[in-house]
C-alpha cells in the first residue's frame, strides 16, 4: 500500500515541479538570472547581493546546482546548430534538476536517518505528501539546497559516529565538502548542524586522522570557494591581488545580516514569528499535534520524539534563526523533513483528512496559483510580439522597440524573454513593483508619448490582430484583480471611444493567464477588507495589455 501511495505522490511532485508558480523572486534572482546572463547573454538584472562592494552571495554552490546543468544544456544544444536553447527549456531543466535532487537526496537521507524500517516507510510517505516538498523543494531556492545539505550532513555525521573501528577519512572529507557548500550557500547552515556535530568530538579524540581529514579538506574546499568568488567578483590580475583582497561571501553575509538596519530594508518581524506563524504554516496539523503530544500521553495519541539529533538540529536551528528579526517561512525549510522524521501521526481519519486538506490547499496555492502567471507571461511576450507585429520585411520603417511595464507583480525573470524574438525587436523590461496608482499612471503616460489618431490600433490578417502603431510599443503586465485598471480597458472588439474620453491611456488586452493569484494586490486600505478579498480571489488572473494614448 505504501508503495502505491509513494508512486502517486511521486507524480504529484513531478506535476508541481513543472507548474510555473513563482513563490518568491529569490528563486530566480539568487541563481538562474545570474547564469542565464553569463552563459547565454540573455537579458538579466543582477541584484544588490551580487553588485555591492561586499557581495554576499557565493558563486561556488550556485554554479554546481544551476551553472553546471545550464552549461551542459548549452553544450548539448550547440550540437543542433540552433544558437541558444529557448529560455523555457532552461527553466524546466532547472526545475527538473531540483526535483531529482529532492527525490534522490532527500528521500535517501530519510532512509538513512530513520532506523526503524516500518517508521522509515511511514516517514518517507509523510515527507512526500507535504506541500513544502512539492513546491518549495522543487523551486530554485538556496533554502532548497540548504535542506539537502543539512540532511546529508546529519547522514555523514551518523555514519562517522557509528563506524567505531575505522577513521572514516573519506566520509570526513565528503562531510567537509558538504559543510563548505552549506556555509557558502547560506550562513544559517551551521545553526542546523552545530548540535549534531558535537557527536564527532569523542570520535575525533579516538581517531585523530578523522579530524585531520575533515580540517584539511575543509580548508581546501574553502580556499577553492573563496578563489571562485574572488575571481568572479574582482578578476584579480595576480596571485598577490587575490591574497590581499579575497572575497569571503559568508563573512560579508554575516556582517550584513547582523545589522538590524539592513534587515529593516527587507521587513522586520517579531522574533516569535518562526514558532507561532511560520512552522504552523509549513507543517500544519503535524506541528499542532506535535506540540499537543508533548503534554499528553496515551496509546492512541500522536508522538513527537524529541530525544534525537534530528529534533535537536531542527529546533536549535529554528531558535538561532529566530534571533534575526527578518523571518520568512522558507528560512525554516530544513526543519520540515527533520521534524516529520520525529513525528508519528495518529491512526485517525480526522488527522488524515486534515493533513490532505492542508497540503492540497497550500500546494495548489503555492504551487499553481501564487504569482502563477509571471513566468508564462514573460515566456509568451516574444511569441506575442512575433505574432502581433508585422514582419520586418513588410514594415522597414517601423520602430520595433517595445517597453514592457510590470505592475503589482513579483519582479519578473528578465532572462525568460531570451533572444528568440530576433535582433530586429528591442524589448525593455521595466519593473514598477507595487508603486501607488497615481505614480503608475504617470509612468504609463511617459512610456507612451505619442498619440494614436486611429481609434483602433489593430488590423486583422486572417483573423489575427496585427499592431499597426509606429514609434515603439508599450505593454502592461498586471493582475486582473486591480479595479483601478478597469476605467482604461477597451472592451474586447471595441474601440477607444468605448473608454471615457477623459482617461489618459487606453488598455487593449492581448493575452491573459487565469491561474494567477496576486497577494501583492491585496490592498484593504484602499478597497476595504471584503473588497480586497473579493478582488484578489474573485478576479484572479494576469493579463498583457497594449497601452495607447488618444489624440
Amino acid at each position: 500500500m505504501w508503495r502505491r501511495t509513494y508512486l502517486l505522490l511521486l507524480l504529484v511532485r513531478i506535476y508541481f515541479a513543472l507548474s510555473p508558480s513563482y513563490i518568491h523572486p529569490d528563486e530566480n534572482f539568487q541563481g538562474p538570472e545570474l547564469f542565464a546572463g553569463r552563459l547565454f547573454s540573455y537579458p538579466s538584472q543582477l541584484t544588490w547581493e551580487f553588485t555591492s562592494d561586499t557581495p554576499i552571495r557565493s558563486i561556488f554552490p550556485l554554479w554546481l546546482v544551476y551553472g553546471l546543468p545550464m552549461t551542459l544544456l548549452k553544450w548539448l544544444w550547440a550540437e543542433t546548430g540552433n544558437g541558444n536553447p529557448p529560455p523555457q527549456l532552461i527553466y524546466y531543466v532547472l526545475r527538473l534538476t531540483m526535483f531529482l535532487l529532492s527525490l534522490i537526496l532527500e528521500d535517501w537521507a530519510i532512509h538513512e536517518l530513520v532506523p526503524s524500517p516500518r517508521k522509515r516507510r511511514q516517514t518517507v510517505v509523510l515527507v512526500a505528501s507535504c506541500y513544502v516538498t512539492w513546491t518549495y523543494q522543487t523551486h530554485t531556492f538556496s533554502n532548497s539546497l540548504e535542506t539537502l545539505l543539512v540532511l546529508w550532513s546529519l547522514v555523514l555525521i551518523q555514519r562517522i559516529v557509528e563506524n567505531k573501528h575505522r577513521s572514516s577519512v573519506f566520509t570526513c572529507a565528503f562531510l567537509s565538502l558538504v559543510a563548505v557548500m552549506g556555509v557558502f550557500n547560506r550562513i544559517t547552515f551551521p545553526a542546523f548542524i552545530m548540535i549534531p556535530a558535537l557527536q564527532l568530538v569523542p570520535h575525533f579524540i579516538n581517531k585523530p586522522f578523522s579530524f585531520i581529514s575533515l580540517a584539511f579538506f575543509g580548508l581546501l574546499f574553502s580556499f577553492f570557494a573563496v578563489s571562485i568568488d574572488t575571481t568572479f567578483y574582482t578578476s584579480p590580475d595576480t596571485f598577490s591581488d587575490f591574497i590581499n583582497n579575497p572575497v569571503i561571501t559568508p563573512l560579508n553575509n554575516l556582517l550584513y545580516n547582523s545589522d538590524s538596519s539592513n534587515l529593516a530594508n527587507h521587513g522586520l518581524h517579531p522574533r516569535y514569528q518562526h514558532f507561532l506563524v511560520n512552522l504552523p504554516l509549513l507543517l500544519g496539523p503535524a506541528y499542532i499535534l506535535s506540540i499537543w503530544s508533548v503534554f499528553t500521553k496515551g496509546p492512541t495519541s500522536p508522538t513527537f520524539h524529541m530525544r534525537n539529533m534530528r529534533a535537536y538540529s531542527a529546533l536549535f536551528g529554528a531558535v538561532i534563526i529566530s534571533l534575526f528579526p527578518h523571518q520568512e517561512a522558507r528560512f525554516l525549510m530544513p526543519c520540515v523533513p527533520l521534524l516529520l522524521t520525529c513525528f508519528r501521526p495518529p491512526k485517525s481519519r480526522v488527522f488524515l483528512a486534515a493533513w490532505i486538506l492542508f497540503n492540497c490547499t497550500l500546494g495548489a496555492f503555492m504551487g499553481i496559483y501564487h504569482q502563477g502567471g509571471v513566468v508564462p507571461a514573460q515566456i509568451h511576450i516574444p511569441t506575442l510580439l512575433a505574432d502581433s507585429l508585422p514582419p520586418p520585411e513588410t514594415e522597414t520603417g517601423l520602430n520595433r522597440t517595445v517597453t514592457v511595464l510590470w505592475w503589482k507583480t513579483y519582479s519578473p525573470p528578465f532572462w525568460l524573454v531570451g533572444d528568440s524574438y530576433g535582433s530586429d525587436i528591442s524589448i525593455t523590461t521595466r519593473d514598477l513593483k507595487g508603486i501607488p496608482r497615481p505614480e503608475f499612471l504617470s509612468e504609463a503616460i511617459r512610456s507612451v508619448p505619442q498619440c494614436v489618431a486611429d481609434t483602433n490600433p489593430f488590423e486583422f490578417l486572417h483573423g489575427v490582430p496585427k499592431i499597426k502603431i509606429d514609434g515603439g510599443l508599450t505593454l502592461l503586465v498586471a493582475p486582473r484583480s486591480n479595479p483601478f485598471l478597469d476605467q482604461f480597458v477597451v472592451p474586447d472588439g471595441g474601440v477607444d471611444e468605448d473608454v471615457d474620453a477623459r482617461r489618459d491611456i487606453r488598455l487593449h488586452k492581448l493575452w491573459q493567464y487565469d491561474r494567477h493569484i496576486n497577494m501583492d494586490d491585496f490592498d484593504p486600505g484602499d478597497d476595504g477588507l471584503a473588497g480586497a478579498v473579493a478582488q484578489v480571489f474573485g478576479r484572479y488572473g494576469l493579463a498583457i495589455w497594449l497601452v495607447t494614448r488618444p489624440c
